[in-house]
């Protein structure tokens, strides 16, 4: 599946609505040339302001989605949801070994998807927050993750 329009769209979404957000997760590290990600579902990191929901609401609007609070007793999160075109956005204000939003925000890179931007977190910061988060879905993916950041720093050299 190419993941580019629809990252097109929610890129131009968060532009329209100022919605600042980093990209973490699979998709995240796939754009690294890490593990293949689920290419209908991104995990987003975003401060949780009245602010920010209110335009989390505007997007979900915008997406013909639903917005949804699952219970997930250690995060704090806001699921955008459209099953017709197999979307899911989830929004996390709290993210396992990342102490601030600031700080992963400036080691992200941005990426371009069409005429706008999308932060995209740094691959150490993904591999960290997923060896704290410590769930066996995310240990499976450590190994590659890691090895494909070994490689990039090697070429660095």
């Amino acid at each position: 599946m190419n993941a580019e329009p629809l990252l097109n769209r929610i890129a131009k979404m968060f532009a329209e609505h100022r919605l600042e957000v980093v990209m973490v997760g699979n998709a995240a590290a796939a754009l690294h040339g890490g593990a293949a990600g689920d290419y209908s579902r991104y995990r987003l990191h975003v401060r949780k302001t009245s602010t920010n929901v209110k335009k989390l609401k505007a997007i979900a609007k915008s997406f013909g989605a639903t917005i949804l609070k699952p219970y997930y007793p250690v995060s704090d999160l806001f699921r955008v949801v459209n099953d017709d075109q197999g979307l899911q956005l989830d929004f996390m204000a709290r993210l396992h070994g990342i102490n601030s939003f600031e700080g992963l925000r400036s080691r992200s890179t941005d990426v371009e998807f069409g005429e706008h931007i999308l932060k995209v977190a740094s691959l150490s910061d993904i591999i960290k927050s997923k060896r704290a988060t410590g769930r066996d879905r995310d240990k499976a993916v450590l190994d590659i993750l890691q090895k494909t950041l070994d490689e990039q720093e090697k070429s660095k050299d």
